[in-house]
Formats: structure tokens, C-alpha cells, sequence
């Protein structure tokens, strides 16, 4: 594990009250690891001082450890509209003041509309500047205000304007604005949903939110997929281990063929250690 990787693990648990991870919406190649890694360090921090100085060394860490301008390799590896996202996210601006004005909820409700739905064509320098600088308390407002000058809520109306990663990555930040319990609750249903476990998504959620609010995912698992995350975690790996208990099996019986000088034990599954 490299020196930047390692700090990053350890960043999760500098703070237990807000730690987001939007790991999700870069994409899931190799090259793009550094790119993740930033989304999960600039969503995690809750205070300015403490924001600002975890991006100072963590950008320190890149520069030492690759001899590489960060900015320089998010502009290398994406582009458009996503590659504004992310250096908007690198440079660390968001207001972190727990405080909601009123009017500005208002004002950036209407821009937000104004610069979507209601023209042709998205002006998603709007979108991409409301997004990455205000608070959270201050966004949920805003989201909430939308609802005012449109029919659909914030996640459909990117859904109808926007499309691929940036798509992806605001609708991400929306979603763990409204709710992180909500958001990892999700994260946790894709990372084991389908016909493989991206482990490396569940041990990431599980240990980082072990200790923060676990019991607030569970609930909201419960809610949107009706069974409990235990038995959801139960019920993903139930085969891996019975594939597990019966290779042992095979292991003693060939011990023991061994041992009795009678050679490899022929196990039906047919295979050979």
C-alpha cells in the first residue's frame, strides 16, 4: 500500500460525525484509483480547518510519493464536463458553515432550475459550482426549495439533463447530501447485488461506518429493500463459504487417501490440490 493510499484509510476515521465516500462516481478503472481517492478525501471532512489541512497534506502526500501534480493527472485522465467536477472538488471549497441563509437557499433553487429544466441545453457551470462549494445543511435546503419551481426533485432532473460520469458524480453528491445513512444503504445493496461481491466497496463501508452510524444504514436498508443488512451479507456469501467448507473437505479426504497409501481421494467436484 502506498504512502497516499495508507493516509487515506487512516483519514476516515479522523472525524465520526461526517464522513461521505462517493468512491462510485469515478470510474472503475485502475488509472482512475487517484481520482477516487480524491472524491472519498473532499466528501469526508467536516470542518474548515480541518478540511483545508487534511487537503494540504494529502496533496503534499501525492507530490512526494508520485512526483506528480494531482490536478495535472485529473486533467490527464478525464475531461469535459466530468474533469471540471473533479478539479472544482480538488481545490477544496466547500463552505463547511452549518448556517442556511434563506435567500440563498432560494436564489440557488431557481439558478439550479433556470440553468436545467427550464432551457434548452444544461449551463452546467451552475450545477458544478452550487454542488462543490455549499454546505450540505445548505444544499438539502436548496433541494428542497427546487421542488418549488419544478415537478421532479433534484437526482431526476440531472437524471433528465445530464448523462455518463458527471451525471454519476453529481447525482452522487446530491445523494449523500440528502442522506449518508440512505446513500451507503445503496452502496451497500450494488456492492453486493448482482453475480459479483465488490468486496472492496463492502469492507470500505463497513469499517468506516462501523463506528459512526451503522445503525442508521441498517435502518434505512431495511427500508428501501426490505431485509435486514445482516442477512442481506448472510445470504451474499452463504455460497462462497459452503464453496469454502467443501474444498476443506476435499483437502482432509486427500490427507487421508495419502496416508493410507492409496493415493489422491476422488472428490466429485473433480478437482485436484
Amino acid at each position: 500500500m502506498t504512502m497516499v493510499q495508507a493516509f487515506l484509510k487512516q483519514a476516515w476515521f479522523m472525524d465520526n460525525e461526517e464522513q461521505e465516500c462517493i468512491v462510485s462516481t469515478a470510474t472503475s478503472q485502475e488509472h482512475n484509483f487517484h481520482i477516487q481517492m480524491t472524491l472519498e478525501t473532499q466528501l469526508k471532512t467536516s470542518n474548515s480547518l480541518k478540511y483545508h489541512g487534511i487537503f494540504l497534506l494529502f496533496f503534499y502526500c501525492f507530490i512526494v510519493e508520485f512526483k506528480r501534480d494531482l490536478a495535472k493527472d485529473i486533467a490527464s485522465d478525464t475531461s469535459g464536463d466530468f474533469q471540471k467536477a473533479l478539479l472544482a472538488l480538488a481545490k477544496g471549497d466547500r463552505n463547511e458553515d452549518g448556517h442556511v441563509n434563506e435567500e440563498l437557499a432560494d436564489n440557488d433553487a431557481r439558478a439550479l432550475y433556470e440553468a436545467g429544466e427550464k432551457r434548452k441545453g444544461t449551463d452546467i457551470n451552475v450545477f458544478i459550482t452550487i454542488l462543490t462549494t455549499r454546505s450540505f445543511p445548505h444544499l438539502r435546503r436548496v433541494f428542497q426549495k427546487y421542488t418549488k419551481f419544478s415537478q421532479h426533485d433534484m437526482n431526476k432532473a440531472l437524471d433528465l439533463e445530464l448523462k455518463g460520469d458527471i451525471e454519476n458524480c453529481l447525482t452522487a453528491i446530491v445523494k449523500c447530501a440528502t442522506s449518508k445513512p440512505a446513500f451507503f444503504a445503496e452502496k451497500l445493496n450494488l456492492a453486493m447485488k448482482g453475480s459479483g461481491t465488490r468486496q472492496k466497496i463492502l469492507n470500505r463501508i463497513m469499517v468506516s461506518r462501523s463506528e459512526v452510524d451503522m445503525n442508521e444504514i441498517k435502518g434505512y436498508y431495511n427500508k428501501l429493500y426490505g431485509t435486514s443488512l445482516c442477512q442481506a451479507i448472510l445470504v451474499c456469501f452463504s455460497f462462497q463459504l459452503k464453496l469454502y467448507q467443501l474444498l476443506n473437505v476435499k483437502c482432509y479426504c486427500n490427507c487421508l487417501a495419502q496416508e493410507a497409501g492409496n493415493g489422491l481421494y476422488s472428490f466429485p467436484l473433480g478437482h485436484q490440490f
